[in-house]
This record gives structure tokens, C-alpha cells and sequence, in this order.
């Protein structure tokens, strides 16, 4: 019996298209995308310093073989290291991930758009490092910026109708593909080299969400979106060998990515790609909390405070209801025993439990020493979740984009506290102004843990200012974050 296949090579997926063109056109005009990228990458950076206090982290970065060195190679920061642009975007890409501080878009799917700094870092240092080394100009923080605010594009308005969880794959899917897509730019790789890059990612294969959900939640979570970006680049440098392409990738019948991995459905859009999400961006400004539950977190800490009024305490508590939306249902309403940090930091009734005992939830609070405090669990048993389906309608209403929760608290005694409702936790757009003080304080504090005062002073000095940082080269600023400043 023969085959209905056709051998005709076929067009390049419409897809594919549309996302190498907007990077090889797109010009950001946008003031607030620029600034907002420049606070995006201190964010992060300050994110990746944080990691660094942690052993789980450390003990995977630096050459896969021990002692390998590479001239010109991308530095990691905080670190010693000079790797290859694959192994140096998985380290950073880790560092930036692991304490789940970096900054969030909310939609169909899920995910953190920063996480593409580890192949965009990576790449841009080491591209930098070895122009300059040959009489080229190298590239500057400008470069850098300009893909930060392409990255969170692509990976945002993929997202906004697309739910990769739902068929069982993890988000970093799209960390892969928008950081193949700019570091193509990055390299300079021709249109055919860049389509040929990103069809691979869709032929390649992706992960599978197991390790974010129980019974199996472990720290690859905290790995996984360094991993999407060293393939990134690694299929970006097959790609620039001349490697060919798959043109449907996407469209073939029963072997494309539709057919394989999406149930047979092809990508929706709301909208174009432009500038729109790294304007809206989430920052996770005060807690280190999977962002369904910054909410309750905020709202927590006020509640803290009000039972310190009142006199009152976790031991006075009969039950709390949180009133929130179908995502955080979906992801962190979690019951029963917590076996790691990564079990809890995606767990809502922890996230609510620590600080209405402590007043306080920093990333150290996950770690056995503190979850051994039995009035965490007895506090977690007491907490349900309870979804509002006019939250939900908010979180996906592309005018609003809120993250409602809403805490009641009733006492042994039948009395109840009023409900405290936040729907925008700091760090949203709408509280920006508030929030951005807020952020650069929070790089400070993370400067303080790996470097000197005179140090830190020539990072902020490079940092701070818009429009030093945009004209300065790649390599000069990543200098800046060597584990000895060498100046």
C-alpha cells in the first residue's frame, strides 16, 4: 500500500516566520520597555547573587570537567568561572531560577522571562570577550537590553493563549524557543540559519512537567530553565554551521510538534509581537513565593500584624479560607507531607502559614530547618483554597491581569476577621511606581552578599544609570561581577 505523503518541501511554518522577523526587524521604542529591561537585568542578576548562598546551587556550576578553562570564555557571576556560552548559560540560567525571585508573566501559560538572561548573558559575553580580543567593536549592554525586551515578548504572547501545562509540558518549552530566537540575532546568524535554529527547537524534545507537581516535586525545577537556555544556544551554533532546517515543524501530519505534543491544536495569539510584555512584567519584589501566591503572601504579613493586635495567635486559629483564582488551584494548593524546599516554595498553605507565624517568608524558610517547626504543618491542615471565578475571569482579562487572593481568618472562639484582599501584589504595573524603589533596594542587598563596598559601588555605578549601562561593553560590565573585580 503506498503512502499519501508528499516529498515537496514545504514553506516555512507561518510561526517560525513571524518570530525570526520580529527579531531581525522589531526596533523597541518604547521608554518604558528600555528602563524596564535595564530593572529586569539587575533583577536577575541580584537573583543569581542570592543563589549563590546555596550549597544545592553551587554544586552544580562551573566546567563539565573539572578544571577545563576557555579564553575569552562567558563568565558566570559571582563566580571565578569562564565557560563555553553552552555551560555559562546554564549556570546563569540556574543561578537566576533557583530561588524562584525572578520576575513572572501569568497566562494561558505560565513562566519567567528573565530566565532568558542565562542564554543571553552567556552569549553576549562571550560574543563581546572575543571581538574584542580581535580588533572588533564588541558588543554593548544595549544589545543585551534589546533582547531582554524581545525574549519576554516572544515567550509572553506565546503564552497569553497557549497552555503548554495542559498537555503535560513545562513552560521552559518557550524559554528554549525565545532564547534561540535572539541569541540567533546575537550571533548574527543569517534569516535561513535563524528559521533552521528555531525549528529545532519544536523537533527537539521537551520536558515533561514532573518535577513541579507531586508526588515527584524536586529542584530540577530550579534547573530546568538553565537547561532550556544552554540548548538554546547549543541548537543556535548548530544552526550557524550551515545545519538545515525543518521547515513544518510545526504543521507536519502526525510527525509535527501540533500533532506530537499539542493534541492536535495549532498556537493561537491575542496579539502582535511588540513591546507589551516586558511592560507588564511581574516582579517579585518582597517574597521569594511562586507568583499565584504573592497575594496571599502580602496578605498574610497583614494579617500577622493584625493578630499581634489583637493579641492572638496561630494557636487561636479554627480555619482560613483563601479565596483565590483556578491557576494557583491548579499549581500550589497542596496538601499532605512537603519533602523539599521545592515541594514548599510551590505550596500556597506553607507560603500563608510561615509568615503569619514569623512575619516573614525570605528563601531560607524553605529549608528543613524552619519547615521542622511543627506549627507549620498543624497552621497548613487548617487551610483551604476556594476559587472565585470572577478572579479568574480577572487574571486572564488582558486590561486587568490581576492575582487575587483574599485571606478570612475564623477563630476557635467562632469569631472572624474581616477579609484582607490583595488583587495586585507589589511588583505589578500597577504598582510599579511603589514597587521599583522596592527592586533596586533588593539588588543592594544582594550585591552586599558576594562583594566588597567599593565593589558593589562600580556595579551600581554601571547599573543605576540608563543610559552608562546601555553604552557599556558586555564584557567590561560582566567584569564588574567577577568573583575579585580585577581593577
Amino acid at each position: 500500500m503506498s503512502s499519501d505523503n508528499s516529498t515537496i518541501r514545504p514553506d516555512w511554518d507561518q510561526i517560525l516566520v513571524d518570530i525570526v522577523d520580529y527579531v531581525r526587524d522589531f526596533q523597541p521604542a518604547s521608554d518604558l520597555a528600555w528602563q524596564t529591561a535595564r530593572h529586569v537585568l539587575i533583577d536577575s542578576l541580584g537573583c543569581a547573587m542570592e543563589a549563590l548562598d546555596y550549597p544545592a546551587c553551587r554544586k552544580l556550576l562551573g566546567p563539565l570537567v573539572p578544571g577545563a578553562t576557555l579564553e575569552n570564555g562567558a563568565r558566570v557571576p559571582g563566580t571565578d568561572f569562564q565557560l563555553d556560552p553552552v555551560k555559562a548559560a546554564f549556570d546563569i540560567g540556574a543561578m537566576i531560577r533557583w530561588l524562584d525571585f525572578n520576575d513572572t508573566w501569568l497566562a494561558a501559560e505560565w513562566g519567567h522571562p528573565s530566565d532568558n538572561l542565562g542564554a543571553i548573558l552567556a552569549v553576549a559575553d562571550w560574543r563581546s570577550r572575543n571581538d574584542a580580543a580581535t580588533g572588533q567593536p564588541p558588543l554593548a549592554m544595549r544589545d543585551v537590553l534589546a533582547c531582554v525586551i524581545k525574549a519576554h515578548e516572544i515567550q509572553g504572547v506565546m503564552a497569553l493563549k497557549n497552555s503548554f501545562n495542559q498537555v503535560g509540558l513545562d513552560h521552559v518549552a518557550l524559554v528554549k524557543l525565545a532564547s534561540t530566537a535572539v541569541v540567533c540575532q546575537l550571533l548574527a546568524l543569517s534569516r535561513e540559519q535563524a528559521l533552521a535554529a528555531l525549528s529545532q527547537v519544536f523537533v527537539d524534545g521537551q520536558s515533561l512537567r514532573t518535577y513541579r507537581h507531586a508526588p515527584n516535586t524536586g529542584s530540577r525545577k530550579s534547573w530546568a530553565a538553565g537547561d532550556a537556555c544552554s540548548r538554546a544556544v547549543r541548537l543556535a551554533l548548530i544552526a550557524q554551521t550551515g545545519e538545515m532546517g525543518y521547515p513544518s515543524a510545526l504543521t507536519a501530519p502526525a510527525w509535527g510538534f501540533y500533532d506530537v505534543s499539542f493534541q492536535g491544536r495549532a498556537f493561537r495569539f491575542e496579539r502582535s509581537y511588540d513591546s507589551y510584555v516586558i511592560e507588564n512584567v511581574l516582579f517579585k519584589i518582597s517574597f521569594p513565593a511562586e507568583f499565584h501566591a504573592q497575594s496571599a503572601v502580602e496578605a498574610a504579613m497583614t494579617l500577622h500584624h493584625a493578630l499581634q493586635t489583637l493579641g492572638r495567635s496561630v494557636n487561636d486559629i479554627a480555619n482560613i479560607r483563601i479565596r483565590t483564582q483556578a491557576a494557583c488551584m491548579r499549581i500550589i494548593d497542596k496538601h499532605g507531607p512537603l519533602d523539599n524546599p521545592a515541594d514548599r516554595d510551590h505550596c500556597i498553605q506553607y507560603m500563608v502559614a510561615v509568615p503569619l507565624i514569623f512575619g516573614r517568608l525570605t528563601a531560607a524558610d524553605y529549608e528543613d530547618a524552619v519547615a521542622a517547626d511543627p506549627r507549620i504543618d498543624a497552621l497548613r491542615a487548617k487551610i483551604r483554597c476556594v476559587e472565585d471565578p470572577q478572579f479568574t475571569a480577572d487574571y486572564h482579562d488582558p486590561d486587568k491581569r490581576s492575582i487575587a487572593n483574599g485571606l478570612t481568618i475564623a477563630f476557635n472562639d467562632g469569631s472572624v476577621l474581616d477579609e484582607v484582599l490583595v488583587e495586585y501584589p507589589i511588583g505589578h504595573r500597577r504598582r510599579r511606581a511603589e514597587g521599583i524603589p522596592l527592586l533596586e533596594a533588593k539588588f543592594r542587598t544582594n550585591l552586599a552578599r558576594r562583594f566588597d563596598p567599593a565593589q558593589q559601588q562600580r556595579i551600581l555605578d554601571a547599573s543605576m544609570d540608563q543610559g552608562v549601562l546601555e553604552r557599556m561593553p558586555v564584557h567590561a560590565y560582566m567584569d564588574l561581577f567577577a568573583l575579585s573585580d580585577p581593577r
